[in-house]
């Protein structure tokens, strides 16, 4: 009988505790090492998604992890995304496809059903690898979810995968938080557990020797190490939206870049490159804050819900903002749902969005945009038609965009015109995401602001921070005991 590929699940004992980071630099570590190693999350909750190379959707956090492992991201390493458009209610991503929007309750009885996806994909996975490491969703215990749980115990339990668990000492209370687990987690669960780590840890770890031994003698788990503080995490693209704050910057000279965070807001991490740029100050405006006088560009980003975060950016007054700022001759840049937000209307004649309905948009772009079911999903190359430099990204949206701006197309992707401008150049939209990522085409861009781009090699940057990351963990985690437990998969 064939022993199944080795595989770890890291569950957290909440979210945003670092278990995407621990399992990218894991990749990149076995990968350095010629293992052959797959990220997969069986269900992810974000705005912040990525085309794969089979045409499909992803969190952005299992593309970076792809990326760590020296593989092209897949569908199968994120077969359930869901992507929030309401307080209420998420888009659901099948096996990279939109199968609808669903509230809680419906999800709730949709969820059970999409395990044979999930462990499809899995398995389809776990056959191109010599090990496996998954990544969990929110927090190990929750108990109350647990029935046709697909995320965390409910997979480990069904693919019959060892876990480890993340604990976060930065905020505080991770020794009540692992024991407490421990404590919560019914028989079954808790004995898919096999280890803990500690991360985050600020100072000299062993000052925090006792606590391991604690959680160690009173959960019966292997204690795998704990990980230092990583300052230069924020050098890689960020996960989700509560990692939106660390994404400002300051500097002293140069220019101010003005983002409003919106309420849905989507794909940030076209952001990334302008927050490294040393002669750029980034700021994420927060409800109440205007738009400041010195901003030298508006960049609008991608928004899940385009017709809400409009309505939610004019009752916070940032049209008029906006408005006032192009009067003055400042720069606005709209990308995918911001460059829709900037033409005359908005249409969702078949309630993608919600129910149908037109809007009127800022107007500040003569162009009209029509929501439809639709979703476009590619991987694109071209080249800038301004600044005449070459750019890669993806595009992922649902809607169709046209007027007379149109005319004046921002690129040229794959031999088509995309995007629009105004007439007098002040304001600029198109679906393009990822172009801040080619050096030569954000230095001309800054330069036409009027600062001069920097000799910052994003790309090369993110690689570098990755290895970085993978030489932190195999400096203080035990990865032969990983590696150990991994093999323990279907005992």
């Amino acid at each position: 009988m064939t022993r199944p590929t080795p595989a770890i699940m890291f569950q957290g004992t909440g979210s945003n505790v670092g278990k995407s980071l621990v399992v990218a630099g894991l990749c990149r570590l076995f990968a350095r090492r010629g293992v052959s190693v797959a990220p997969f999350k069986p269900q992810n909750m974000s705005n912040n998604a990525a085309v794969t190379a089979d045409g499909g959707e992803i969190g952005r956090a299992q593309a970076l992890q792809a990326r760590a492992a020296l593989r092209e991201p897949l569908i199968d390493m994120n077969p359930v995304l869901l992507k929030p458009e309401s307080e209420t209610g998420s888009q659901v991503v099948v096996r990279g496809r939109r199968i609808g929007s669903y509230r809680g309750q419906s999800y709730a009885q949709l969820k059970p059903t999409l395990m044979p996806a999930v462990l499809r994909s899995f398995n389809a996975l776990a056959e191109t690898a010599d090990i496996v490491l998954v990544e969990g969703a929110g927090s190990a215990a929750e108990v109350n979810l647990r029935k046709g749980d697909i995320a965390n115990m409910g997979f480990a339990e069904a693919a019959k995968v060892p876990v480890a668990l993340v604990g976060d000492i930065d905020r505080g209370g991770v020794i009540a938080s692992l024991v407490g687990i421990h404590a919560l987690l019914p028989d079954e669960d808790r004995k898919l557990v096999q280890a803990f780590m500690i991360n985050r840890f600020r100072g000299d770890s062993s000052l925090f020797a006792d606590g391991m031994t604690l959680i160690r003698d009173r959960t019966g788990w292997e204690a795998l190490g704990i990980a230092p503080w990583f300052p230069e995490a924020g050098k890689l693209p960020a996960e989700d939206s509560v990692d939106l704050g660390s994404r400002s910057s300051r500097t002293k000279d140069g220019l101010t870049i003005v983002v409003p965070a919106l309420p849905r807001i989507a794909n940030f991490d076209d952001l990334d490159p302008l927050a490294q740029e040393p002669g750029v100050t980034l700021r994420l405006l927060s409800p109440g804050e205007p738009i400041p006088t010195d901003a030298a560009l508006v960049l609008l980003p991608g928004s899940k819900a385009t017709i809400a975060d409009l309505a939610a950016l004019r009752a916070l007054g940032w049209d008029h903002d906006i408005h006032a700022h192009v009067r003055r001759g400042g720069r606005v840049l709209g990308l995918c749902g911001g460059y829709q937000m900037l033409g005359r209307s908005i249409a969702d004649p078949d309630g993608v969005e919600g129910p149908p309905q037109a809007v009127p948009g800022l107007g500040l772009l003569d162009v009209d945009t029509v929501l439809d079911g639709e979703k476009r999903l590619a991987r694109v190359s071209g080249r800038s038609l301004i600044h005449d430099r070459p750019v890669e990204g993806y595009e992922i949206h649902m809607g169709r965009t046209g007027g007379s701006d149109c005319a004046r197309p921002l690129f040229e992707i794959n031999g088509r015109p995309e995007g629009a401008v105004s007439k007098d150049g002040l304001v600029q939209g198109a679906y393009l995401h990822g172009v801040f990522a080619a050096d030569g085409f954000r230095r001309a861009f800054l330069e036409g602001l009027g600062v001069a781009g920097s000799a910052l090699a994003y790309e090369a940057t993110v690689e570098e921070t990755l290895d970085r990351l993978a030489d932190h963990l195999e400096a203080h985690l035990d990865i032969e005991a990983i590696v150990r437990i991994a093999h323990r998969r279907g005992g």
